[in-house]
């Protein structure tokens, strides 16, 4: 059997899953930093004045994505360079596989939407 991939059929995005060696990290500060620098993170300021709630962004708020679970998630093809890069940085600590998958025109819209 012969899968076409057609203009106004599925199209091919890239699915990303990765683990973290835990003890290869130097402490837990720098496994933090890891996740924040992919996911973002919150951060609480109380002073005085009152209490703030900031989010620090990370990678994963400006690159379009679809959640598939905690360690898996799958971009367009256009941000695949930039997910790599990444990656790369952390290639002590983690290591990440992709895969090509299909997706329906409504998957790849929303991966459209978010941008």
């Amino acid at each position: 059997m012969q899968i076409e991939i057609r203009k106004k059929g599925p199209e091919t995005a890239i699915l990303i899953s990765f683990d973290t060696n835990t003890e290869s990290f130097k402490s837990p500060y720098e496994r933090n930093k890891f996740f924040s620098e992919l996911h973002g993170r919150k951060q609480i300021v109380i002073n005085q004045s009152g209490r703030y709630v900031y989010h620090r962004p990370g990678l994963m708020d400006e690159i379009p994505h679809i959640d598939v679970d905690r360690s898996v998630f799958i971009v367009a093809m256009e941000h695949m360079k930039r997910m790599e890069e990444f990656f790369h940085d952390w290639q002590k600590n983690v290591m990440f596989k992709t895969f090509p998958v299909l997706l329906s025109r409504e998957e790849a819209e929303e991966l459209k939407e978010e941008e």
